[in-house]
């Protein structure tokens, strides 16, 4: 899995809550075994209409888009089925992280990722940015305003940058396991593997007893 650590690109925006993975990538492309080919069918149905042909009004078929890096969206993204294809489609596309907002609070809370979607996110590298409501609103009007806006997105510090005509530094939280995960491009075998001298030695043990019991 790719590190990430820092990373500046160019914004596009999907001004849209409550994004399903069956919007992300919908059913009929999911038939694949391999884990390859579903960028190009990343929001699909709100891309293409009939004939295939592109949809001018949604923002990733607009050229100031195009090869946009960080996905800024609303809150609730990647609700929905749990597949994880919904998180290849948004790398294979080019997002090397989505920005979202929180709403509300409390027991009123509504988070900026559904959960499965966010550990699906952490698991393959993409890096999920939650910030406040008013915050995301202030993203979305310089991307309006800013012709061409590029964020720096950066994990380390854990700060997302605006370079806007007036720079614009937003702060983030995110879980301190997830961060090192993702610092270190860790995927759920690497974890593991970084416990590989305590695995071998569990090993030789259990085969060494196991040999004992033979002989008796």
């Amino acid at each position: 899995m790719e590190a990430f650590t820092i990373h500046r690109g160019l914004a596009a925006p999907l001004d849209t809550a409550n994004v399903d993975t069956d919007q992300i990538i919908a059913k009929q492309f999911l038939k694949s075994i391999q884990r390859t080919g579903f960028g190009e069918h990343l929001f699909y149905d709100w891309r293409f209409g009939a004939g295939g042909k592109p949809v001018a009004g949604f923002p990733l078929n607009q050229p100031r888009f195009q090869k946009a890096s960080i996905l800024v969206a609303r809150n609730n993204f990647g609700c929905g089925s749990s597949r994880e294809h919904a998180v290849w489609a948004v790398q294979q596309y080019g997002f090397k992280a989505v920005i979202a907002p929180r709403k509300g609070s409390g027991d009123n809370l509504i988070p900026a990722f559904a959960d499965i979607f966010r550990s699906n996110s952490a698991k393959n590298g993409l890096l999920t940015v939650e910030l406040s409501e008013a915050e995301v609103d202030e993203i979305f009007q310089a991307i309006e305003k800013n012709a061409g806006l590029e964020i720096t997105v950066d994990l380390k510090n854990q700060k997302v940058t605006l370079h806007a005509s007036k720079p614009r530094d937003f702060h983030f939280e995110i879980n301190a396991g997830v961060k090192d995960r993702l610092l270190h491009g860790l995927d759920d075998i690497g974890i593991t593997l970084e416990h590989q001298p305590a695995i071998t030695a569990f090993e030789k043990t259990y085969d060494d007893q196991l040999s004992k019991r033979t002989k008796v």
